[in-house]
């Protein structure tokens, strides 16, 4: 397949992720945390929707796995980068598990305890999807840019995760660690899918033409 073929099916898949996690994290794991029982009981086709875009974008974590890995394979680093983003995809299809069994409860401490599940075990995905960002960094190089902050993203995503399960107070500083992961997270990662979509395998291309 040809690089700017793989280049687009990436950053394509890089933005389903993206607006399928907002959907789910923003509109349906924050419903069921304000009112678990209202969430489950009178909106629980929007939960169930909200799984279901869990769940796509584990299944679009694993195109984006494969078609970087196909666009950098020749990057000593490509193979052990798809295996850590593989294995995160894994662990967060373990997660999406503890969600539709909330739907079988009628009391809001055991939905709480199941997206607590949920959450816990997603956490310790993030720590490898980490890994797999500065990786990422590395191989591309350039831009620059979007390097650095997919490095600096993928620290503060190991960061994170440690200090949820090292810090017995981390809710006290929990806003200042979202605000480290979300910043360069989202900067990094969106601008990069949109460095893919508009720019990226066209030097593949080229050097191959002029080969």
């Amino acid at each position: 397949m040809k690089p700017r073929t793989l280049s687009i099916i990436a950053g394509v898949s890089y933005l389903i992720i993206f607006f399928a996690a907002i959907f789910a994290n923003f509109f349906v794991l924050e419903s069921i945390l304000k009112d678990p029982l209202h969430a489950i009981q009178q909106n629980h086709m929007m939960v169930r929707f909200g799984i279901l875009a869990f769940m796509v974008t584990v299944g679009f974590d694993v195109v984006v796995a494969w078609a970087l890995y196909e666009l950098y394979k020749t990057h000593p680093l490509s193979n052990l980068s798809a295996y850590f983003r593989m294995m995160h995809a894994a662990i967060m299809g373990v997660a999406i598990f503890a969600l539709p069994v909330a739907l079988e409860y009628n009391n809001g401490q055991e939905i709480l305890k199941q997206v607590e599940i949920f959450n816990i075990i997603w956490l310790i995905g993030l720590f490898f999807f980490g890994i797999h960002l500065i990786l990422l960094g590395k191989i591309i190089g350039k831009p620059k840019i979007i390097a650095f902050f997919l490095i600096i993203a993928g620290i503060m995503y190991m960061i994170d995760t440690a200090a949820h399960f090292m810090l017995p107070d981390y809710e006290v500083y929990g806003s200042i660690f979202l605000a480290l992961v979300a910043i360069p997270g989202i900067i990094g990662e969106m601008s990069f899918a949109i460095w893919l979509l508009v720019k990226g395998g066209k030097e593949n291309h080229e050097q191959r033409v002029k080969e």
